[in-house]
């Protein structure tokens, strides 16, 4: 049996790899167009910015060391210009040289390619998808002295607290109303203040019309200094190659596979960015370019030509990233999406410590849960925070995976010691809420929701402290003390719904309690007034006050 792979990163180097190990008498041939394989490509904004000081690191292998452990055959510099599924071929060009290689099977992973805006002058701008990549920005930042980096996804927030760590002055150009689209706005408004703070200019609900020589025009009139202008909006499947072989091209522009990873031409399969995924939500195909996945269906693709029977996943969308002091990670559908997609769903908020709060360096963690209220099956989770927004996600990502519904969160056994988590983890907690929610222990509010409540004539009440509420309030919330609520209920009220609110939902909890129990009709601002004073810093947000 003789595959060819075409693309030496993640998936193709996964497919090769695993494939040796099943099958020593296979001929493997691995056709990288760029002089590199095998490399660290979540990495390489780290090396801008000199946090990974050794470029070589980020080479986790050769040609040579591949040939030498699994016998393959690696040729970078080789560049597959058209396949002929009839023939079983792929025209390759290696320099001046253009050949013919034959194959039995035929595995893409050409990845995808950066997404390029029709504007004057763009051709200035660089773009990071590999070494090479790096090597030319990395280039072009000595001397540069400023840098605007357009798009403010994982990767653009990445490459602007690299280039500023490398002395730059740097903007952040997003045409959305907040950073890090993954994420509702709610939860994305603390990175950007996190980057604001750090020295970076960010700049939101804009985009870039000009690039000019040394600076770029910005929609809303403004002009902004770039020695360096680097590209992050996105990227879109690479399907040059799948067109020219005539596959089929799914409905949302990558190659459509099933659920072995094949094309519409059996003897062809397809992984990583290029290739579409089916959603584990609708099961419709989803566009989820992620290192994990691409490995993942590597693996998968081996273990199919080998002859075992395999299965690829629905896929979640887990990812993760860092922004100076804060992580942001997210998992499954965001609220935006739930919303435009017409979907029922539920939110939760919960703003716990990260661990035990009497342990020194409790620092504070934001978690949103995305629920069905019918099925109570979790729809997707955001965790953002200083320490341990990884670990809630992980476990949040697993129990989607698991179909855990939201309500069992709680009566996970996680791992618990006080210089780690609580004995109620904060995952622990969702499912606490949740719970409550679901038997109609409790109602809530959600922050966008609180300006039309308050119009249709509800009373707003702020249970914390009178010095928490001197510090920072909603305007025109009462406040009453949850410790003195009970012996002044009589000044609320009787006719008119109540809203209650304190700092991050628990002793609004216990006061929507007491009030229910007294016969009012009460809501509890879902995550309290942290989320509500988050919500008010995105631009344009409902809800605000």
């Amino acid at each position: 049996m003789k595959v060819v792979i075409v693309g030496g990163v993640a998936g193709g180097m996964s497919t090769a790899a695993r494939l040796r190990r099943l099958d020593e008498r296979a001929e493997i041939v691995v056709l990288e167009k760029g002089p590199h394989v095998s490399y660290a490509n979540c990495g390489l904004p780290y090396h801008l910015g000199g946090v990974i000081e050794d470029r070589d690191a980020l080479l986790l292998q050769t040609p040579g060391s591949l040939r030498a452990r699994f016998a393959l055959d690696v040729r970078t510099g080789h560049e597959a210009l058209s396949v002929d599924p009839a023939a079983r071929t792929v025209t390759v060009r290696a320099g001046d040289t253009v050949y013919a290689e034959s194959y039995d099977h035929l595995v893409l992973s050409p990845g995808a390619r950066p997404v390029v805006p029709d504007v004057p002058g763009i051709g200035r701008a660089l773009a990071l998808r590999d070494v090479t990549d790096t090597d030319r920005i990395g280039a072009a930042a000595e001397g540069a002295g400023t840098a605007v980096v357009i798009g403010g996804g994982f990767i653009g927030v990445e490459l602007a607290e690299n280039l500023r760590r490398r002395g730059l002055e740097v903007a952040l150009v997003e045409r959305d109303r907040q950073v890090l689209p993954p994420l509702d706005p709610e939860m994305a408004a603390p990175l950007a203040a996190e980057l604001s703070a750090h020295g970076v200019d960010v700049r939101l609900g804009t985009e870039v019309t000009k690039v000019l020589p040394r600076a770029v025009e910005l929609s809303d009139g403004t002009t902004l200094p770039a020695g360096l202008v680097v590209l992050a909006i996105g990227v879109r499947p690479d399907t040059a190659l799948a067109r020219t072989a005539g596959l089929t091209i799914g409905a949302r522009g990558g190659i459509a596979v099933d659920e072995r990873q094949r094309t519409s031409d059996p003897r062809i399969h397809a992984v990583g960015d290029a290739a579409e995924k089916p959603d584990h939500l609708t099961g419709e195909a989803a566009l989820v370019p992620l290192a994990n996945l691409a490995n993942r269906h590597g693996r998968l693709v081996a273990d199919a030509l080998a002859g075992r029977p395999v299965r690829s996943a629905p896929a979640i969308g887990t990812a993760v990233a860092r922004v100076f002091g804060l992580t942001a990670a997210a998992t499954g559908w965001n609220e935006k999406r739930l919303a435009a997609a017409g979907r029922p769903h539920r939110v939760l908020h919960v703003h716990p410590a990260s661990h035990a709060g009497y342990y020194p360096g409790a620092r504070p963690l934001a978690l949103k849960l995305l629920v069905d209220p019918g099925t109570q099956r979790i729809l997707g989770a955001q965790a953002v925070g200083a320490e341990g927004a990884d670990k809630r996600i992980d476990v949040l990502a697993t129990a989607i995976r698991g179909g855990l519904t939201a309500p069992e969160l709680a009566d996970l056994e996680l791992a618990y010691a006080p210089p780690y988590g609580s004995a109620k983890d904060p995952v622990n907690m969702l499912g606490h809420v949740a719970d409550n929610l679901a038997t109609g222990t409790t109602a809530t509010l959600q922050w966008h929701e609180l300006d039309r409540a308050l119009a249709d004539g509800a009373v707003l009440v702020d249970v914390r402290s009178p010095a928490e509420h001197r510090a920072g309030a909603i305007p025109g919330a009462r406040n009453i003390p949850v410790d003195a609520l009970r012996a002044r209920i009589a000044e609320l009220p009787a006719d008119r719904p109540v809203i209650v609110h304190c700092q991050v939902g628990v002793r609004g909890h216990v006061a929507a309690r007491l009030l229910a129990q007294h016969g009012r009709r009460v809501h509890n601002l879902d995550g309290g007034y942290l989320t509500w004073n988050a919500a008010r810093a995105v631009p344009g947000a409902r809800g605000s006050g």
